[in-house]
C-alpha cells in the first residue's frame, strides 16, 4: 500500500518503520513544516492515511481526506466530542473512518478485562473505585482516550458511578487521576479499593511499538473499504 502519515512525530516515525518492514510505501509525510504546501492530487496518489497528529489539527485532517476520498486511520485522540458528527460526515461523503484511542492489541484485551470486572464489582458497593493514567509530558490532552474508554465501560457496568472526572471527586464520580512526567510510553490502573482489600488491574506499555503496529494493521484492514471501523471490527 501507498502510505501517507499525518503527523510525523514519535509515534509516525514508528509506524513508519512497521509499514516499510510490512513492504509499504510512505509516500508523503506531513507535519507542521509542510502542511500548507500539501495539495488534493498529493493525497490521491494514496491509498490509505495514518493520523497521528495532535487535537488541534486532527479534525481539519479527518476532514482532508474524506474530500479526496482516502481511507484514515486515526490515532489521535482529544476530538471524540465531535465523533458523531464526523461519522455522520463520513457516510455522507462515503469515505472510509478507522478510530480507536488506542490500537495495542494488550490494551484491547485490557478493555475486555476491565468490562468484566467492572460487571462483577457492580454489586460489591464498598469498592470505591478509581483510575491512574500516567503518559509523557509531550501528551497534550487530559485524561487520555484510552483512559476515558475505560472510564465508559465502568460507567456503563457501575450503577452507583454516574460521571467520570479529573477534578471532583464526589461518591457518584470516577475519579482518573491524570500524570504526565518524562517520555513514558503509557501506563492504565482500574483500583477498586475498600477498607479490606484493593484490587488493580493495569497496562503498562513497554514501548509504542505495539500501537504503531496495530495503526498498520488496521490500515491493512480499511484498505479499500467504506464506512467506519473501530478496533472491535478488527480483532
Amino acid at each position: 500500500m501507498r502510505i501517507v502519515l499525518f503527523g510525523y512525530g514519535k509515534m509516525g516515525k514508528e509506524i513508519e518503520q512497521i509499514a516499510l518492514q510490512r513492504k509499504h510505501e510512505i509516500i508523503l509525510k506531513i507535519d507542521e513544516t509542510n502542511v500548507e504546501h500539501i495539495s488534493s492530487d498529493d493525497l490521491k496518489k494514496a491509498d490509505v492515511g495514518i493520523e497521528f497528529s495532535t487535537p488541534h489539527s486532527v479534525i481539519k485532517n479527518i476532514h482532508t481526506a474524506f474530500d479526496v476520498k482516502l481511507p484514515l486511520v486515526v490515532g489521535t485522540t482529544g476530538w471524540y466530542d465531535q465523533l458523531e458528527k464526523i461519522k455522520s460526515d463520513c457516510l455522507k461523503k462515503d469515505g472510509a473512518l478507522f478510530y480507536a484511542s488506542n490500537f495495542s492489541l494488550g490494551v484491547n484485551l485490557f478493555f475486555k478485562v476491565n468490562s468484566y470486572l467492572a460487571e462483577l464489582m457492580n454489586k460489591y458497593e464498598d469498592y470505591e473505585v478509581s483510575m491512574e493514567e500516567i503518559h509523557h509530558i509531550h501528551k497534550l490532552d487530559k485524561p487520555s482516550g484510552t483512559a476515558i474508554s475505560l472510564a465508559n465501560q465502568i460507567l456503563e457496568k457501575i450503577n452507583r458511578k454516574k460521571n467520570w472526572s479529573i477534578s471532583e471527586k464526589k461518591p457518584e464520580t470516577l475519579f482518573i487521576q491524570d500524570v504526565r512526567e518524562g517520555e513514558v510510553p503509557g501506563t492504565h490502573i482500574v483500583r477498586y479499593k475498600s477498607g479490606i482489600d484493593d484490587i488493580e488491574i493495569m497496562h503498562k506499555a513497554h514501548n509504542r511499538k505495539g500501537f504503531a503496529l496495530g495503526a498498520v494493521l488496521a490500515a491493512e484492514f480499511l484498505h479499500n473499504k467504506k464506512g467506519v471501523y473501530t478496533m472491535s471490527d478488527l480483532i
